[in-house]
């Protein structure tokens, strides 16, 4: 969840690089920030709660000169976010200072011991643990080894970067379930939570594994494990840029990314489709035609939009593919005992390969001989690395934290699956090549209804003032119901809800006025004529009806308060469409309400603590 950057290098400019990299990692937490740089033999060091542009500008006329610093940007787990418990945290003497993402899970035994040996304690944060325990094993020159003493003790997660004042050309690295990224530029190494705040200075980067740490000087790194065995690397290169960690143009991340959709899910089937004989080819997968046959049941696990994803890809398998499937919070699932019987197959669905619960989800998984394979979109990410097959994305970063383009990157991705899977079973090749001719409309057909935006603004001016709001759909658009409500919720911090519409009259229908909106996503598809009677009955009680319906439908203009049309599609791909004016809603919803879109409060990126 926080950011961690540091860098060694030949830069005499380090706090610029720093709070560079910090502001690239802000999306992963926003609650305080904070900088330590070695010079002279001694820490300079400054931190402040709120968004870092509180810290730049404490700093700025500030010496921030030196070729060696680590700096933190703060989504708040232990102690509330406040100068004190922002980081860096330092060891009683001031000399080691160390940047910290994760939960020490056994600090509060740590502690105690430590305050017991007459240790005093500056913070509430579980981090402060580490440092003292740090400084507790070194002895002035050996501080790799002295990080490895205090790991030994420690339970819990972490991605940690340590300096020390006495040691003024070495920073020490090290990672266990939370990422750390080493990249490698010319005589100089930068070292983050994230390949972000890498992309200015080199695309060369180790990814670390957990139980893993590296110890970098201006001229050489040695890669090894926490119990100081030597790890032999491998140097990936990074395929974004810095444009698409840019703004270009937009006010907010999250609107340039809404925007992006066309091409974003063009990438997710790029070279996937074979038009001849009416089949998807996912050669990450690596599965043979009888290896595909023998799959009987297929259990999906993700974490908010990813779940819902997954939700659609429940439907879009069952339908196509005629086999069971079951989706499941990953945070819930290691936590009960699974039935995996032979036959199954684990997919684990994750924007940023990361997601500690998927992850955690996906080893129970993998330990109990389960086949598992991932849908992600970062390169060289944990559950890319873990999963025994795999399929990218291709979305590109995706900044903002209320996700988007990755959501229907993931849907486009499943429904991949569906037809790959489907050909080897249940559909013909008539029906798959008019599955890819309905797969390859679809980014036409998203610009088309980007291009209604501001008719969509002008519908979410008229509510925006509204603090709840209802959302109801039916088969495949269930899911993109519950979407809708969580983008509203994420970023307007709006009280919505998610509901199957038949389930209305089951209890939210008590709920309903005059003074309620109802999104109702209700396109001509198989379920049409039954959410006809839901719209009916919301109108019944003077609910305000927002309908999202394909294009030509005059029945819905009698009935709803407000329309958006999409374009026509097969029934198990408009989600894919639907989905964007919702998205669109929530982002003026909140701007209109003076909300950060691309920060809200409490949330971060990438959920890498339990």
């Amino acid at each position: 969840m926080c950011g961690i950057v540091g860098y060694i290098g030949k830069s005499k400019n380090v706090g610029d690089i720093l709070l560079e990299g910090l502001k690239r990692l802000e999306y992963r937490g926003y609650d305080s920030a904070g900088i330590a740089i070695v010079r002279d033999g001694e820490l300079f060091t400054d931190k402040m709660p709120g968004k870092i542009k509180k810290l730049e500008e404490v700093i700025g006329k500030q010496d921030l000169s030196g070729s060696l610093g680590i700096a933190h940007t703060r989504w708040a787990t232990h102690g509330e976010p406040n100068r004190i418990n922002a980081h860096p945290h330092y060891s009683a003497d001031m000399k080691i200072a160390i940047v910290h993402n994760g939960i020490i899970e056994n600090y509060i035994t740590l502690k105690k011991s430590l305050i017991a040996e007459g240790c005093e304690f500056r913070s509430d944060t579980d981090t402060e643990v580490l440092a003292h325990l740090i400084e507790r094993f070194y002895n002035g020159d050996d501080l790799e080894f002295a990080v490895q003493r205090a790991l030994e003790l420690v339970e819990g997660t972490y991605g940690i970067l340590v300096v020390s004042a006495s040691e003024p050309e070495k920073i020490v690295a090290a990672r266990n379930g939370s990422p750390v990224v080493f990249g490698v530029g010319d005589d100089e190494y930068i070292i983050a939570s994230d390949v972000a705040a890498l992309l200015k200075h080199t695309r060369q980067v180790i990814y670390l594994e957990d139980q893993q740490m590296v110890v970098a000087t201006p001229k050489h790194f040695t890669t090894m494990t926490v119990q100081n065995e030597y790890v032999e690397h491998h140097i990936h290169e990074i395929d974004w840029n810095l444009e698409q960690i840019e703004k270009g143009g937009f006010d907010h991340f999250m609107l340039k990314e809404i925007f992006e959709q066309p091409e974003t899910i063009r990438n997710a089937m790029r070279g996937r489709l074979i038009d001849e004989t009416g089949r998807a080819r996912l050669g990450g997968l690596d599965m043979t035609v009888d290896e595909m046959l023998e799959v009987k049941r297929l259990v999906i696990l993700g974490c908010g939009t990813s779940w819902h994803a997954g939700l659609l890809g429940e439907y879009m398998i069952e339908e196509k593919v005629r086999i069971p499937v079951e989706v499941e919070y990953a945070s819930e699932f290691r936590y009960r005992n699974p039935v995996l019987e032979e036959g199954t197959i684990i997919l684990a669905i994750s924007q940023s390969g990361e997601t500690v619960d998927t992850l955690a989800a996906l080893r129970e998984a993998k330990s109990r001989g389960v086949r598992c394979m991932g849908i992600v979109n970062v390169v060289g990410s944990t559950i890319a690395r873990e999963s025994n097959a795999g399929v990218y994305i291709h979305a590109g970063p995706e900044i903002g934290v209320a996700s988007t383009k990755a959501f229907t990157s993931q849907i486009s991705v499943l429904s991949l699956l569906a037809l790959m899977f489907g050909r080897q079973r249940n559909i013909s090749q008539s029906e798959g090549q008019k599955m890819i001719a309905a797969l390859k409309a679809l980014p036409d057909q998203v610009t088309q209804i980007l291009e209604a935006n501001d008719s969509i603004r002008d519908i979410s001016e008229k509510y925006h003032k509204h603090d709840n709001f209802l959302y109801l759909g039916r088969g495949p658009n269930y899911p993109v119901a519950l979407e809708g409500a969580l983008k509203l919720k994420e970023i307007s911090y709006v009280h919505a809800e998610g509901y199957p519409a038949a389930e209305m009259k089951h209890g939210p229908i008590a709920l309903i006025d005059e003074n309620m909106p109802v999104v109702i996503i209700c396109p001509r598809d198989a379920a049409y004529q039954k959410i006809i009677g839901n719209i009916n009955e919301v109108k019944a009680r003077k609910g305000k009806i927002i309908a999202i319906t394909t294009e030509g439908d005059d029945e819905i203009i009698k009935m709803a308060d407000h329309v958006i049309f999409i374009p026509k599609t097969l029934d198990f791909l408009y989600p894919i469409l639907t989905v964007i004016p919702l998205q669109l809603m929530a982002y003026h919803i909140a701007v209109m309400r003076g909300c950060h879109v691309d920060q809200p409060r409490n949330l971060a990126k990438s959920v890498t603590v339990e």
